[in-house]
């Protein structure tokens, strides 16, 4: 009877693991479920205003002989330099040829151009700077069709500066050709 034990514990125990091992076919699992529609909400996109463009300030003839020297002066802009050069730079070409055609509109306006420099350099040296820088601007001003006659130069060198401070910033702001209206 041991015997027969045995044997029919060894077969409980094969049928227990061909059992266990047997595959059985995976349940599939069920459809998720259709989400319910969410509502995205409109996002509205305001745009501000686009800022109202200041206008060139207009100076008609009238206008001109009512204004004193100094406010007709406040339309031409300075040409700044480089450090120790002469050379008309590509913004000082544009600012340039602004005032140029200004100058143009205007024939009857003489004026006259500064030239001026940073602290840095001798007296004399920076004289002659300004002098270069001054001549340099009236001759830009000139291949634009401004009437060499009516423009005068002068140079200042470091004399007058604009900035009065000891740094790149004050020296840049210096380095210029200044114009001054003269008559109108």
């Amino acid at each position: 009877m041991k015997q027969s034990l045995k044997v029919v514990s060894l077969t409980v125990v094969a049928l227990a693991f061909v059992a266990a091992c047997s595959s059985k076919p995976k349940a599939t699992p069920p459809p998720a479920p259709t989400p319910a529609p969410v509502s995205t909400p409109t996002v509205v996109t305001v745009e501000p205003p686009a800022p109202t463009p200041q206008p060139t300030p207009r100076v008609d003839a009238d206008d001109i002989t009512r204004k004193s020297l100094s406010e007709i002066s406040s339309y031409l802009k300075p040409a700044f330099f480089d450090y120790d050069k002469a050379d008309i730079r590509t913004d000082a070409r544009d600012v340039l040829a602004a005032n140029a055609a200004w100058l143009k509109k205007y024939a009857g306006v003489q004026f006259t151009i500064e030239g001026h420099t940073d602290e840095r350099g001798t007296a004399q040296y920076n004289l002659a700077l300004g002098d270069r820088r001054a001549n340099a601007a009236k001759d830009y001003l000139t291949s634009l069709g401004v009437d060499a006659s009516r423009i005068k130069t002068v140079s200042y060198g470091k004399e007058r500066p604009f900035a009065t401070g000891h740094d790149e910033d004050s020296w840049q702001k210096n380095r210029r050709a200044h114009f001054v209206v003269t008559a109108k």
